[in-house]
């Protein structure tokens, strides 16, 4: 999640012996985000980096990039490429995964010579790709791919993480619970709403916050829908960097962090229906020690 995933929050994850996460686009250059995480995540951390498909052609000096340095390289929101898996092989050494919201795309992704799948369930927040429940989708591939699948959406437990690993996932993917993290640049007001959140019945998709990504379903809070929509005026904050302000607009794709200011509670606070499971502020590496606790082996 861009302005959320921090280097500091994917070298922690990394650290912690799983995958931790980059976003393409950050106020920082790629190279310098890359090099903090992986500095952060230690000798033995894997980090990858997530791109989005509709824009990675303006970009593909950063993918080239990530494929050279990093664990993994990730597409979403975009038909399964492979021309763009191939310009990741020639990179370098990572492997190429694409986060597909449906049957057909997974396939797709398989067929277009990606290393796994990271199948997105309807119950994840931010935009949402899928299409379908997180366990039917992993169900139904199961039997139909043979790269490894991992399971996304909704998961927000140790015994969510336990039973989708039972179930034949390959791994689970982890998103809301880590913007509550230490390590994340979570507005400190976005944080409050996730953890005053009590279930996944406080979650919505819609496509209200659009701008600059328009027509493009996303999960948030219900509440900040609402907030929005009574809000009176168009700008509701704005981005404080390098001592200029630039405005956020009402319904803006855009996440709160911390260098933001005005009336976060009318944003896009991203969550998953896992919601009501994040109920503290925890380093991430206690995140990933909870949510590994109810592994076998």
């Amino acid at each position: 999640m861009g302005g959320v995933a921090t280097p500091e929050l994917a070298g922690a994850v990394a650290r912690a012996e799983a995958l931790g996460m980059l976003c393409e686009y950050a106020p920082e250059p790629a190279a310098e985000r890359i090099t903090r995480a992986l500095e952060l995540a230690g000798p033995d951390g894997r980090v990858g980096m997530g791109f989005f498909g509709f824009q990675i052609g303006t970009d593909l000096d950063t993918f080239e990039l990530a494929a050279s340095l990093l664990r993994v390289v990730e597409v979403f929101w975009a038909q399964p490429d492979a021309a763009l898996v191939e310009r990741a092989r020639r990179a370098g050494r990572a492997l190429v995964a694409w986060q597909a919201g449906s049957v057909e795309e997974a396939t797709a992704a398989e067929d277009a010579g990606c290393d796994f799948v990271v199948a997105q369930g309807v119950e994840a927040g931010g935009h949402v790709r899928g299409t379908m429940p997180r366990d039917e989708l992993l169900r139904s591939l199961l039997g139909r791919l043979s790269i490894p699948v991992v399971t996304a959406g909704g998961i927000a437990t140790a015994g969510e993480v336990a039973a989708a690993v039972g179930a034949g996932a390959a791994a689970a993917r982890v998103g809301t619970r880590f913007v509550a993290t230490a390590e994340s640049s979570a507005h400190p007001a976005y944080v409050a709403a996730l953890l005053a959140a009590r279930s996944g019945d406080e979650t919505v998709v819609t496509t209200a916050f659009s701008v600059g990504w328009p027509d493009a379903p996303h999960r948030v809070l219900r509440s900040a829908v609402e907030r929005a929509e009574t809000y009176p005026g168009d700008v509701v904050g704005f981005v404080v960097e390098q001592g200029q302000r630039r405005p956020v607009q009402r319904f803006a794709v855009s996440t709160p962090h911390k260098d933001v200011d005005g009336e976060i509670s009318a944003m896009a606070l991203y969550a998953g229906t896992g919601v009501g499971a994040v109920n503290a502020s925890q380093p991430a590496a206690d995140v990933v020690a909870d949510l590994v606790s109810e592994l076998g082996g």
